[in-house]
């Protein structure tokens, strides 16, 4: 411990603890804005420095260590000056056109900057242009960038992609795409995360709302939207909600309101692939000689492109189960048009993700088995769908809760945990051990592969023989896995890896809370829906049951094939086979 003086309060701390720390635990806030606990400390705003005595100049508090004795004002004439005209610079280079930002109100710049008082800019405004491709699903407004640096560590640190890198010099600095390529042109996984650690309005998702408002209002049109798992444990963040409030039910409620004809649960497919996944692992594994192990996940299309991008020669390795996503909108425009007695192409298949992949996803060109056109024809984040809200005046805390509709709206909770780390691979495991044995196991017999931790193994006794199994997220710690696997290091069976921190529950496409991440709070609340479902086996699913009585016929079904896997090689990533684009 060694003892300093902030503001002229005596405190003891920890040697090793910053400035930065130090003050928080005295409850002496200094301001941040690039910063970010263990992931960017490199003092480049330089918002939070502060004068100490002895020292000619100011020092950043996020990245200078404590030292007995010292003496430090965070708030002193020259601290503030500083503070304040670091920050009118970089509004001098920032479109601080706030009416019409997607952050306004939530943006860590606008916030410094009301609470510093800066009403007016002594400086010249000097914009970049910005030259970014409108259709891809992440969007980047380079007059909004304040070369933070966030981005490019959480691509590089986390997630091991290093698709941003600086370009340029002197006063041209900014950030670009590494390699001085487009972004169609990146082996760009789509996971989002760099928008979700934006904090300002550079970096967003393609805004699809139009879409979905063009369609609702077509009476020709017969929209069906369904709601992905991890939505509904973060939905109403957004909204101001409390979690208690803001339960899927309400947000049945308000997409009722809003005009949607059908909604329905992603939960329902989840089950579905569990079902379709889990018998061809069985399948794979009675059949050794001739497929290589692990087989791998395949609902989370982040991660498929990131395998397809850095390992393609694993690429058959992934199940060809198509994601919960995409097998919703084939079943959408087939079994429930046929239900319905309705001509499939009238269907406006939506759903609504966690995501921004999901939005590349649902347009490759192997995604149209229904014949219908794509089988999902838009995709919105949780956090367009907050703004739909918004837009049409809807305070969905006030609405009565509201029952999903049928037979597409029953799931079990081996669905709704999906949207968790661990999740697929324990309802995997859970169906996959009554179709080895024809009994159920305990629903909680798997729950070793819960948590937080970066990459996680375990073994279960199935049908006599021992499974090796391991669940990866985020896309550092999936290199790291598959690395070890191609190295003879490690040896599963199954592996399930999730490309954002966290799983669904941390996607990219989730309400933005910055220097806070809610993955972990999220998927607890997806496991507390589990434990309370009475249905907690995909193949206990009635609905599911019926699907395949009436229809499929059975798992792995031609039928089944036809509408539910996919060849993963029907699509390319830019690089794969020489491509320089996506394809």
């Amino acid at each position: 411990m060694v003892k300093i003086t902030i503001n002229g309060q005596k405190i003891e701390t920890q040697e090793n603890n910053t400035i930065l720390q130090a003050a928080a635990s005295a409850g002496i806030r200094i301001p941040t804005l690039c910063y970010l606990k263990d992931l960017n400390e490199i003092g480049a705003c330089r918002v939070c420095a502060v004068e100490v005595e002895g020292y000619a100049k100011l020092v950043t508090a996020c990245n200078n260590r404590v030292q007995d004795g010292m003496v430090i004002y965070t708030n002193s004439p020259k601290a503030m000056t500083a503070r304040r005209t670091n920050v009118e610079l970089l509004l001098s280079q920032h479109d601080s056109n706030c009416a019409v930002c997607i952050r306004s109100g939530n943006c860590s710049l606008q916030r410094l900057a009301n609470d510093l008082g800066i009403l007016e800019l002594p400086f010249e405004k000097e914009l970049p242009e910005n030259n970014w491709e409108k259709g891809f699903p992440l969007q980047r407004n380079a007059a909004k960038c304040i070369k933070c640096m966030r981005c490019v560590q959480v691509c590089d640190k986390i997630q091991d992609l290093h698709v941003w890198d600086v370009a340029n010099t002197g006063s041209r600095t900014t950030v670009d795409v590494s390699g001085n390529r487009k972004i169609s042109e990146a082996d760009c996984s789509l996971c989002g995360q760099c928008v979700t650690h934006c904090p300002v309005g550079a970096l967003h998702e393609r805004d699809d709302v139009d879409k979905v408002l063009d369609a609702l209002a077509d009476e020709r049109k017969i929209t069906v939207v369904q709601i992905a798992p991890s939505v509904r444990a973060a939905w109403g963040e957004g909204l101001g909600m409390s979690r208690e409030k803001a339960t899927v039910k309400r947000l049945v409620a308000g997409l009722r309101r809003i005009g949607f004809d059908y909604i329905f649960d992603t939960d329902f497919s989840a089950d579905l692939t569990i079902m379709e996944e889990g018998s061809e692992f069985l399948e794979r594994l009675s059949d050794e000689k001739n497929q290589k192990l692990p087989m791998f996940t395949s609902c989370c299309p982040g991660w498929v492109r990131f395998l397809k991008s850095q390992y393609p020669d694993m690429t058959d390795q992934l199940s060809s189960a198509k994601s919960p996503q995409q097998m919703f909108g084939a079943i959408a425009k087939s079994y429930y048009a046929e239900l319905m007695s309705v001509d499939p192409s009238l269907i406006f298949s939506v759903s609504i993700m966690p995501c921004l992949a999901k939005k590349q996803e649902c347009a490759y060109p192997t995604m149209n088995d229904a014949g219908a056109g794509q089988d999902v024809d838009v995709v919105l984040t949780t956090r367009e769908v907050d703004r739909l809200f918004r837009a049409e005046q809807i305070l969905p805390e006030l609405l009565p809760e509201e029952e999903f509709d049928q037979p597409l709206g029953t799931a079990s909770g081996a669905g709704v945990i999906f949207g968790a780390t661990g999740g697929v691979m324990e309802a995997a495991l859970r169906t996959a051990s009554w179709l080895a044995t024809g009994k159920n196991p305990d629903p909680d017999a798997f729950a070793a592969v819960r948590g937080m931790e970066g990459w996680k193994e375990a073994s279960f006794e199935l049908a006599g023989r021992t499974l090796h199994v391991a669940v990866a997220h985020g896309l550092g710690n999936a290199r790291k896995l598959v690395e070890a696997v191609r190295k003879g290091e490690v040896s599963y069976d199954f592996v399930e890896v999730m490309a954002c921190p966290g799983g669904c529950a941390g996607g990219g496409g989730q309400p933005i809370h910055d220097g806070v991440e809610l993955a972990d709070v999220r998927g607890q609340v997806l496991y507390q829906l589990d434990q309370k479902n009475p249905l907690r086996f995909s193949h206990e699913n009635p609905s599911i049951r019926e699907c395949y009585r009436n229809y499929l016929g059975k798992p792995l079904s031609e039928k089944a094939h036809h509408l539910l896997h996919t060849d993963h090689h029907g699509w390319k990533m830019p690089g794969e086979d020489g491509i320089c684009g996506e394809s």
